[in-house]
This record gives structure tokens, C-alpha cells and sequence, in this order.
């Protein structure tokens, strides 16, 4: 199991996708503990990944809508924003 902790802005770094099944222990700032399936971190990151595309005017694929030109491959989003009770699911 790995064990991931919180930053003071409420942020855990993921560097790379985490394989489905991997169990992973966020520690929160308040020194509380969440289990976390990679999978679940791994659709958190492709939420924050869209939100950062869509707040910088980009599409999809990383492209800028207005001038036709890539963003640079080092500008994917690392920080991804947890709080307790993210583990699981939305049910909407």
C-alpha cells in the first residue's frame, strides 16, 4: 500500500497514473486517513486535468482553441485536489 499525503492546499502530487487495483492511503491535513483505489485517484486526476483545459481555454487533447498551438507536455496537472469522503463515488 502506498501512502500519499496532503499539501496546506488540500492537494495530493500525482506524478502518474496509478494501476486500477493499487490501494492507496491519503493522510489529510488534519491527520485523518482515507484508503483510495488508484482507480479513483485516477479519475480525480482526469476531473482536475479538464477543469485546468477548461479554465485555460484548451481542448481535449491540450491544444489552445484560438491559436492552433500544443501546450507543452510538462503542463499536466500534478496537484490534484482530495478531501475526506472522495473515495468513493458520486452517485448522482
Amino acid at each position: 500500500m502506498m501512502n500519499l499525503q496532503q499539501d496546506s492546499d488540500g492537494n495530493i502530487r500525482m506524478r502518474a497514473i496509478y494501476p486500477k487495483t493499487v490501494r492507496i492511503n491519503v493522510i489529510f491535513t488534519d491527520g485523518t486517513q482515507e484508503e483510495f483505489t488508484g482507480q479513483r485517484l485516477n479519475e480525480l486526476r482526469a476531473e482536475a486535468n479538464a477543469a485546468y483545459r477548461l479554465a485555460n481555454e484548451l481542448d481535449a487533447k491540450g491544444f489552445d482553441r484560438n491559436k492552433g498551438k500544443p501546450l507543452a507536455r510538462n503542463k499536466v496537472v500534478e496537484f490534484v485536489p482530495v478531501r475526506p469522503g472522495m473515495s468513493e463515488k458520486s452517485k448522482k
